[in-house]
């Protein structure tokens, strides 16, 4: 069983030419007016999102069956019309689609590639909020050609890990960070197995040898980011560290193993509100994966909201290996969960700020990091000196082709952004700018140009706004403020790399 992104083309490029069985169908269409577009054309992944709606709300029901490992699913997605719509899109793939309903009526349905075309029986108005429900089958263990999965299916059930593209192979849904919605998860069990999503339970009923769990999320989540396990898992209740409430959710037989890694959160805490300010979610808790191979696992930790997802054995490390990697994680419910990327190309604010956090946390400690470098400084100079190769082989910090998603520029390259800025403008004008991006932006979503756009007018410096241009978007390193001997190297003809297909996550850059 596992959870991998390795080896695999972007989905939506690898689909698009493949021919995909119509699933499913209900009544014919009535009407005249205009269909939305399939994807919102991010530079990233084009086809994921949809054109002519925004989702408000998902009621999301998920019935977990152990004898067939199966879920059988209901999404009902509360929505807006941004436009007159004949039609519209679904991001969904890999899923068996049963039925298809525009507010309480049947509506044709056909599958394209990743995307689910609904036409509904009359033509939705701009403005006019509708109600989609949508029923499914899902198979986690199905493995769909060229298509990211999002599901981590165990031997007692499953968990999730939509990042970046994987939301749509779970749910049916409009899967892009840009389109955050509140979500109620309801997780049907046999009673013998634990059930938990993102945010706070509401519901708990058990009837004829099952149970059902559901949560509600306080704050609005991107797709990318929800949070759904089912297994043999003990949930270890910590109370709570300023009004938010702790806990974790843990495989059962490890729960005294793990219990010295999981005590380190309200310390983490302690050290990170001071600087960012209260935990922006309701809950925070940490999920070790119930499977033992950590090989089978192409990231270390996944910031899925309010309980931060970690593969097999991680944290069964010493607090001076895994600590500064926590800290990456529990700094992304500011940096990436409360506030999230508009689209993937702004991925850098997320990892770059994690990084930023975690790298000072370890530092602060004296634990030296991978290079043997204990100065916050000294990382900084290093980062700088490969910078020109990244912009070369893996894009500027804000433009990543997608085989480099998730290459060290968008985490220490990022980092080395936002020290730049810090550097220009010094800690009081730089702290000022991150907690004005915090609360600006809250339960939001964020792009490069709002984040130049934020700098400039908090600092009142208008020569902010082409310095970060030139971080961000440049082709060449800039020259680092306060440090003018700083140079970046040339890279070796041997290190030149050729484009190759996206290979998924890359936490070797954590930290």
């Amino acid at each position: 069983m596992f959870c991998s992104r390795r080896s695999v083309l972007l989905g939506s490029a690898a689909l698009a030419a493949t021919s995909v069985p119509i699933l499913g169908s209900g009544v014919a269409y009535a009407g005249s007016g205009s269909p939305g577009a399939p994807g919102i054309g991010d530079e990233v992944f084009p086809n994921l999102g949809n054109g002519g709606y925004l989702v408000d709300l998902y009621l999301l029901d998920l019935d977990y069956r152990e004898t067939t490992k199966l879920v059988d699913g209901c999404v009902t997605a509360k929505s807006r019309a941004q436009q007159d719509l004949s039609s519209f899109y679904v991001d969904s793939v890999g899923l068996v689609i049963h039925s298809v309903e525009v507010d309480g009526r049947s509506a044709t349905f056909s599958q394209q590639g990743e995307e689910l075309l609904v036409t509904p029986v009359r033509k939705l108005r701009k403005g006019e909020r509708f109600s989609t429900k949508i029923r499914f089958t899902a198979d986690p263990r199905l493995k769909v050609p060229g298509v990211i999965s999002g599901w981590c299916p165990t031997d007692d059930g499953f968990a999730i890990a939509p990042q970046p593209a994987g939301a749509h192979t779970i749910f049916p849904c409009n899967d892009h960070p840009s389109d955050k919605a509140g979500f109620v998860v309801t997780l049907t069990v046999p009673q013998d197995l634990t059930a938990v999503a993102s945010g706070v339970p509401i519901g708990l009923k058990t009837r004829n040898g099952r149970t059902t769990h559901t949560f509600w999320s306080e704050h609005p989540i991107a797709t990318e980011i929800l949070q759904a396990v089912v297994g043999n898992y003990t949930i270890v209740e910590r109370g709570t560290v300023r009004g938010t409430r702790l806990r974790d959710v843990v495989p059962s037989h490890k729960v005294e193993l793990l219990e010295p890694a999981l005590a380190l959160t309200p310390g983490l805490l302690d050290w990170i509100e001071p600087q960012l300010g209260h935990f922006p979610l309701e809950a925070y808790g940490l999920l070790p994966l119930n499977n033992e191979d950590p090989a089978a696992f192409d990231f270390t930790g996944l910031e899925t909201q309010t309980l931060t997802l970690y593969k097999p054995k991680y944290l069964e490390g010493i607090e001076s290996a895994i600590a500064a990697h926590m800290m990456h994680e529990i700094t992304h419910s500011w940096f990436g969960n409360s506030v999230s990327p508009k689209s993937w190309n702004d991925l850098w604010l997320n990892e770059g700020h994690a990084e930023y956090y975690a790298l000072t946390y370890k530092y602060e400690r004296g634990w030296p990091d991978q290079f043997g470098l204990t100065t916050f400084e000294a990382r900084m100079k290093r980062t700088y000196g490969l910078s020109d190769q990244w912009r070369r082989d893996h894009g500027p910090v804000a433009k990543p082709p997608v085989a480099s998603l998730w290459h060290a520029q968008r985490y220490q390259g990022g980092t080395l952004v936002l020290y730049a800025l810090h550097e220009k403008l010094g800690a009081e004008l730089f702290n000022k700018i991150e907690r004005a991006y915090l609360k600006r932006y809250r339960d939001k979503s964020i792009s490069t140009d709002d984040f130049i756009a934020l700098a400039a007018d908090v600092s009142g410096d208008p020569s902010v706004t082409p310095f970060l241009a030139d971080w961000a978007y440049g082709t060449k390193t800039p020259p680092m403020p306060n440090h003018p001997d700083w140079t970046t190297l040339p890279a070796p003809a041997s290190a030149r790399q050729t484009p190759r297909p996206y290979s998924g996550r890359d936490d070797s850059a954590v930290s």
